[in-house]
């Protein structure tokens, strides 16, 4: 690595690890990361985003008000850099997110769409005029052969950046993808090259190490990894491996303690590389969708993995099936879910279940189909997500008198699935209108059913909600069904009642006992 002396490292974990925080982080945990990098080889520490207002929230990093500048300035001894997405700014912004940044930040890095290199040439000339550095994070490196119109243009570089990034935005790039694309830049401009990799198929290191010996100029990293999805090189890594060369000297204790809160995060919020990103990064798909399935949504891993590898091979794995029409109707329905309490009382529920003469059954997960089985009243049971597979696990000798299954509306986000012996029952909604949110949700699909059907009674079992400390995956589930609980009773001014223990403050309560 005779090269690698001349090149310097970016630390961007606050503004790379905002995604999964939505760039609020603990005061002290920044506190400890700016004084533990005062000791070690790290020249820059990009700290997050200067953007426009954006109709969300989001936290402080992602907009780094002056007063923040200022702490960080005051604190680190190293030059501090922000970031602007390319696709939301426009060069008469740039007075007003970058003025209040002067004297504190040393360099401003645009990140950039391929498609839109010409207009972040533009957008660049301005960020120029106030005297900044400019990185071009030029995203999405393994798909840029197919951007040939792109390649042309990086010569236009030359003059206006001051680093020029190779960034692996889906962590699908391999060394030799690495060193072919460092000969394609470098044979268009002398602007210094840098190299931004994550980790989907844990190649970030190697793929780091290659650029450098390549003779990149600066090259990025996060403690622990932090950032979208997978994740990126982990800082100490990279700080370890130069070190094990004799390419670098630095306290481990000053490493050692800025690490040690980012991994207690990593346990609560989960980065770092798994199956289904790995199957992204190996077939160049985006992150986002990824990330938001996998931390925010609650598909299985089985629907996740077959969703990206029919779309990384092109295949349509929706089918548009018949509408539920609705001809039968119901004045009542159970909905089923897939809590503890389905199960425990199902001998009560199967009791008052009998005793109803105009109810359908809606089963929103298929955990406690089994206990309900041999009722011969309507059973409709919802497959969103993987609820096919479990349903089909669950019991395979079903007789299909008296069952339906129903989907979401067409075209469906993991696709298509339902067991083979339930083909000729399966039936979709055409829309989900009840509620503004949360469409894909398994209760928003349960409901939006038996509202169809006619329903005006609406009984629930299995909605235990989380008693104690719950995961955020699992606070996010009960939060968005007492939006969707709320959304029944406001939007369509009926009152769901639920007759078995819950922790829903939108679901009445009645006791199964007291009605049979």
């Amino acid at each position: 690595m005779e090269k690698s002396n001349k090149f310097k490292i970016l630390d961007c974990t606050l503004r790379d690890g905002g995604y999964y925080t939505n760039w609020d982080f603990n005061k002290d945990i920044v506190k400890t990361y700016f004084q533990s990098f005062n000791s070690l080889p790290v020249d820059y520490l990009e700290i997050g985003y200067r953007s426009n207002p954006m109709n969300s929230y989001l936290g402080e990093y992602f907009y780094c008000p002056q007063y923040l500048l200022e702490e960080s300035k005051e604190i680190s001894s190293k030059k501090l850099v922000i970031i602007l997405n390319e696709k939301d700014v426009r060069p008469e912004h740039v007075k007003d997110l970058l003025g209040p940044t002067s004297g504190y930040i040393d360099m401003v890095r645009i990140a950039i769409d391929p498609k839109n290199f010409k207009r972040a040439l533009v957008l660049a000339e301005e960020v120029k005029k106030h005297g900044f550095e400019i990185g071009f994070n030029v995203m999405y490196m393994s798909n840029w052969e197919n951007e040939k119109e792109f390649l042309g243009q990086i010569k236009e570089v030359t003059g206006i950046a001051d680093y020029f990034y190779m960034v692996d935005s889906f962590g699908g790039v391999y060394p030799e993808d690495v060193k072919k694309t460092y000969e394609i830049v470098r044979d268009q401009t002398d602007t210094k090259i840098g190299f931004h990799g994550h980790n989907n198929l844990q190649l970030a290191l190697i793929n780091t190490l290659t650029a450098i010996e390549c003779g990149v100029d600066i090259v990025d990293a996060t403690v622990t990894g932090m950032g979208r999805g997978a994740g990126n090189l982990q800082t100490e890594l990279l700080l370890t491996a130069l070190n094990a060369k004799g390419l670098l000297d630095f306290d481990f204790n000053s490493l050692s303690k800025v690490v040690d809160p980012f991994e207690k995060m990593q346990k609560e919020y989960g980065w770092g590389t798994n199956l289904p990103y790995m199957v992204s990064g190996a077939n160049s798909l985006p992150q986002k969708e990824v990330m938001s399935w996998v931390t925010k949504r609650y598909y299985s891993l089985n629907s996740i993995i077959r969703a990206l590898s029919n779309k990384s091979r092109g295949i349509e794995d929706n089918m548009d099936l018949k509408n539920l029409n609705g001809e039968k109707k119901f004045k009542t329905a159970l909905i089923i879910g897939g809590g503890p309490s389905g199960k425990n009382h199902s001998m009560a529920i199967n009791e008052f279940i009998k005793n109803q003469d105009d109810i359908c059954l809606i089963h929103s997960s298929s955990k406690n189909s089994q206990e309900y089985k041999n009722i011969e009243t309507l059973q409709i049971h919802c497959l969103a997500g993987n609820e096919g597979h479990r349903l089909e696990e669950s019991y395979s000798n079903m007789n299909i008198d008296n069952k339906l299954v129903v989907l979401p509306p067409y075209p469906r986000t993991m696709g298509t699935y339902i067991p083979k012996k339930l083909e000729e029952v399966a039936y979709q909604l055409n829309e989900i209108n009840f509620t503004d949110k949360f469409h894909e949700s398994v209760t928003s699909l349960a409901i939006e059913t038996a509202l169809k059907l006619g329903v005006e009674k609406f009984f629930f079992v299995g909605y235990d909600g989380y008693t104690g400390a719950i995961k955020t995956q699992e606070l996010e589930l009960f939060n968005e069904n007492e939006y969707i609980f709320h959304s029944l009773k406001n939007n369509r001014e009926f009152t769901p009642i639920s007759l078995t223990p819950t922790q829903y403050d939108n679901l009445e309560t009645q006791s199964v006992f007291a009605l049979i």
